[in-house]
């Protein structure tokens, strides 16, 4: 009950972040972007104003009948690649000018847009910095309007990092992971690793909605601290009722208030690691084992398949895979259990797979 109240204050404090503009939202949900260097950078601005400078150029010297020199003398090539110069720079030395109606026509229209674009490119770095928001407002729109079944991971820490890590070993794309965090250090880390980011506390609903947790498939809740991870579940679970959502808590003692606040599975971090640690005292291999399996990029790991047409019937005991289990709706069954004797078109395998044999 306490709980609950909890995050009703919260969400009575909440900021409509799903209200704001994609301008706005830049502060808190980020798109990772392509790192292009600054030699290109300034090479393509070099490029932009000589192409500028080349056309104002091109456009003076074929209507060079219409300027006039103060030496009154025809215009060269060269006196057109001056005259641009000093035009589209705005010095203006006014010792050629055009005279005729065309050719101040072509001022207007042509010379003076140029002229702009020339000075806007000059001044590129203060441009840049304005696209860069607005391009990065523009691909937040498109996020969130594409954005489906994705995963959201709140809290990059030492956990939530890791389990990234497994989940794109595994074959997930970083584009459908969304790290939900506030410390900014973290968020800059999961950036730079490809993966979209949302700053804010993910207790509040409008954060969560803010990464799309609504639409997502799954949500990892990797929080510090077991309070937080609670109200980050109950949350979650309002707000996501069809997701699966993973927790972690460090006590035993906590995993039940995870389940009652809507998690699917908790993980125990803090017995977990000691079981291991009392394991690695009389077993090492076993721990190294058990450490490969859980890796899924190298060695051997645990992965989960569809039956196969002509699996259908069989004992999974009889399969060339090494399997553990089978997944009937929604239940484990491991595979010495008689209910799986004969496997059903539904059913789901969970095997141990070589991963260095996919290399």
């Amino acid at each position: 009950m306490a709980n609950r109240k909890r995050l009703r204050y919260l969400r009575a404090i909440d900021e409509n972040l799903e209200g704001k503009p994609d301008a706005v939202l830049v502060d808190y949900l980020r798109i990772p972007e392509k790192f292009v260097s600054p030699f290109r950078r300034i090479a393509r601005r070099v490029l932009y104003a000589t192409a500028a400078l080349f056309a104002a150029v091109l456009l003076v010297y074929i209507d060079r009948s219409g300027y006039r020199d103060v030496r009154e003398q025809p215009m060269t090539f060269l006196d057109c690649f001056y005259y641009a110069t000093v035009s589209l720079s705005t010095t203006g030395y006014g010792d050629i000018t055009p005279f005729t109606e065309r050719a101040r026509l072509v001022n207007v229209l042509v010379i003076t847009p140029l002229r702009i674009a020339f000075l806007i490119v000059l001044v590129g770095t203060t441009v840049e910095t304005l696209t860069t928001a607005s391009r990065q407002a523009l691909k937040i729109q498109r996020w969130r309007n594409t954005v489906r079944n994705h995963t959201v991971v709140v809290g990059y820490g030492t956990k939530g990092r890791t389990a990234v890590a497994a989940m794109i070993a595994d074959g997930a794309a970083p584009s459908e992971i969304v790290v939900v965090d506030t410390d900014q250090t973290s968020l800059d880390r999961a950036n730079a690793a490809g993966l979209v980011t949302v700053r804010g506390d993910a207790n509040k609903s409008d954060v969560l909605r803010l990464a799309g947790a609504h639409q997502a498939k799954a949500i990892i809740i990797a929080t510090s601290n077991d309070p937080t991870a609670v109200l980050v579940t109950l949350t979650a679970r309002e707000l996501a009722p069809q997701a699966t959502i993973i927790a972690s808590v460090r006590e035993a003692e906590n995993q039940h208030l995870l389940l009652q606040s809507g998690a699917d599975s908790v993980v125990v971090s803090s017995e977990t690691a000691g079981r291991l640690l009392g394991l690695a005292t009389s077993k090492p291999t076993v721990v190294k084992m058990i450490d490969d399996l859980l890796t899924p990029d190298t060695g051997f790991a645990i992965a989960e398949r569809e039956v196969e047409a002509k699996e259908i019937g069989g004992s999974p005991r009889h399969l060339g895979d090494l399997v553990l289990g089978v997944v009937r709706d929604g239940k484990l069954l491991r595979v010495g259990e008689p209910e799986v004797d004969a496997l059903e078109k539904t059913d789901r395998i969970l095997f141990v797979r070589d991963a260095s044999l996919e290399d």
